[in-house]
């Protein structure tokens, strides 16, 4: 019984660890179909293109990689620079620089 309890407990533990990390790839997944939907559908540009526009101007920068907010149809780029994370919110329709934190 003891050892059947401490399996139950360990097992609570370990998905409560895992979870969180299950749930942002979820999100990152629903985040990736949204943006390809709006691409094809004309209403946002590809996240390349928004990249091969973007990335030049950020060297010395290790670029993280992109997240993309639907509802503002806005992509937001991330990189590291001088050990700070710096974020380059993108306009997804028109490709355009809205704010870029330091």
């Amino acid at each position: 019984m003891l050892k059947k309890t401490a399996f139950l407990s360990l097992l609570v533990v370990g998905l409560t660890a895992v979870t969180p990390q299950l749930v942002s790839a979820m999100d990152r997944r629903g985040e990736q179909n949204e943006a390809r939907a709006q691409m094809m559908a004309g209403k946002v540009k590809s996240i390349r293109s928004i990249e091969n526009q973007i990335l030049p101007r950020m060297s010395g920068s290790e670029y993280i990689g992109p997240e993309f907010d639907p509802s503002a149809q806005v992509y937001r780029l991330k990189f590291i620079r001088d050990g700070r994370v710096v974020f380059i919110d993108v306009d997804g329709r028109t490709g355009t620089i809205l704010r870029q934190t330091r």
